[in-house]
């Protein structure tokens, strides 16, 4: 049995700021239709994308975690204890719960554009560990941001495991670690989860998983648009396609027109033929070297990094310089 979202149902259509209308709206209208990434994440993304972490074809999830159960002691010495723990798009903040235990973090600071979700999660995180000082953010990495004030600025350790660097095209992950770095203090850090280059047929596989979760998580975002900006597309006359694209060493996630259609929105349209399709979101994987030079350009240095035996996943650790 696949799992498959509904189709569209008539709801409510939220008002959401004009920037974010205007860059689906931009999008959609190009010659060739994307949308970004943060898109997927809204309640029901999050959930699904909690589901896709716990699919046997996923591997970068359990990969990661073993990594940690196995090198855990070497990382927290390598870190050290009593640092203000900023978790970059936290979700349900399981990851970095378990670091809790060996990190005694005075200040936790879980930030996801999903601010709902994160917010339920930080509650029921809050009720296990009341000794540590909790503030949870809503921010969008895509747009310029800055840590609030209530944010310590002593000893700043930035979280950012799962890969999702990959997210970004590789200009705009230099810009990303850069600004990260003008975060930090001469304490300040970065633990970091890569995805390595690895066969293409298990990559392929981790992003269109034999259950339907991956295409129903991508397929989601269309319902996303249409109460974002009063769009009505038609859930049903979509599929989801996910490749590896060599040149640019990343894994595409698109949606694909079953038939042609006309998509409308206000005083806008776009029609697409059938097979035409919707550029999604980037998975870029990277070698070690590349990534460790990549750091290096924003700042970064002293890394130290583990890995699984079959060196199909990283986790780096690199102070700020």
């Amino acid at each position: 049995m696949s799992l498959a979202l509904p189709g569209n149902t008539e709801a409510e259509v939220i008002t959401f700021p004009l920037p974010v209308r205007h860059e689906l709206e931009i999008g959609l209208l190009a010659d060739t239709a994307h949308t970004s990434p943060k898109y997927l994440y809204d309640a029901v993304g999050s959930v699904l994308f909690d589901a896709i972490c716990e699919l046997p074809e996923y591997y970068p999830t359990r990969t990661e975690a073993g990594i940690f159960t196995q090198c855990m002691s070497e990382i927290t010495h390598a870190i050290g204890p009593h640092s203000t723990l900023i978790d970059l798009g936290a979700g349900n903040c399981r990851k970095a719960a378990r670091l809790f235990p060996l990190l005694h973090p005075n200040q936790y600071v879980p930030i996801d554009i999903s601010i709902k979700y994160l917010e339920e999660a930080v509650q029921r995180l809050q009720q296990r560990f009341p000794y540590i000082e909790m503030t949870a953010l809503g921010l969008d990495f895509s747009t310029p941001w800055t840590l609030p004030a209530e944010v310590r600025t002593d000893k700043r350790l930035f979280f950012y495991p799962g890969s999702s660097i990959g997210n970004f095209e590789p200009s705009q992950a230099q810009a990303f670690l850069r600004h990260i770095r003008t975060e930090c203090d001469t304490d300040g850090g970065l633990l970091i989860g890569i995805d390595l280059i690895k066969d293409h047929e298990t990559l392929h596989r981790a992003y269109d998983d034999a259950l339907g979760v991956t295409a129903a998580f991508n397929l989601n975002v269309l319902r996303h648009i249409n109460q974002i900006i009063g769009a009505d597309f038609d859930v049903h006359q979509w599929r989801h396609h996910a490749l590896f694209n060599t040149h640019h060493s990343r894994i595409e996630m698109h949606l694909e027109a079953r038939t042609a259609q006309t998509v409308t929105w206000k005083n806008m349209q776009r029609h697409f033929m059938p097979g035409e399709k919707i550029h999604t979101e980037n998975s870029y994987k990277y070698s070690l070297e590349s990534f460790l030079t990549l750091l290096a350009s924003a700042g970064f240095g002293h890394a130290q990094h583990w890995t699984d035996s079959n060196h199909w996943f990283a986790v780096v650790y690199a102070k700020a310089i």
